[in-house]
């Protein structure tokens, strides 16, 4: 199958009712990628436009971007993304962990996603750290993870904002 998720992602999930910009109940998001060849970006694109959908804010960032802990801070739920290169997520991630490792996050929702040719391993290894040594809740949703010539097209698309519009249905 060209698509990998973790757990299956809930198709047709319609986005929550009442919620708008400025509104208390709004939720804040941070997406932070790395991207090799642009398809890990296009996945953090799809989602943001999937959480923007819904009425929620969103922040997307390269991992290049966020120099200090402190940076982390203030956000509902957080969606982190890596190709999957040589089976493993690429090194700026592995970085990117340990400064996040000093931002206290514990209980915020996390979910991970990528991309892949052949193995797609990385996001399970993300989440699986920011679950065990962040102690963060991870998204029921599991992981998203798309074979590369899945990403750029409708069912790609699709695929990142249905994560996306359930993963703010998790935040509440």
């Amino acid at each position: 199958a060209p698509v990998s998720l973790t757990k299956a992602v809930c198709l047709g999930r319609q986005a929550p009712t009442g919620v708008s910009r400025g509104r208390p109940n709004m939720k804040k998001i941070l997406i932070v990628h790395v991207s090799r060849t642009g398809n890990t970006k296009l996945v953090a694109e799809h989602l943001a436009e999937g959480i923007r959908m819904t009425g929620n804010e969103v922040v997307v960032k390269k991992i290049g971007d966020i120099e200090k802990a402190d940076e982390l801070a203030g956000f509902d739920g957080y969606l982190l993304g890596s190709p999957t290169y040589h089976l493993d997520m690429m090194n700026p991630m592995k970085t990117f962990l340990f400064l996040m490792e000093k931002a206290d996050l514990a209980g915020k929702l996390a979910g991970a996603f990528g991309s892949y040719t052949h193995s797609g391993d990385a996001p399970k290894i993300i989440l699986d750290t920011m679950e065990h040594v962040f102690k963060m809740k991870p998204s029921s949703l599991g992981t998203i993870n798309l074979l590369e010539a899945v990403v750029d097209t409708d069912e790609g698309r699709k695929i990142g904002h249905d994560y996306a519009k359930a993963f703010v249905d998790e935040l509440g």
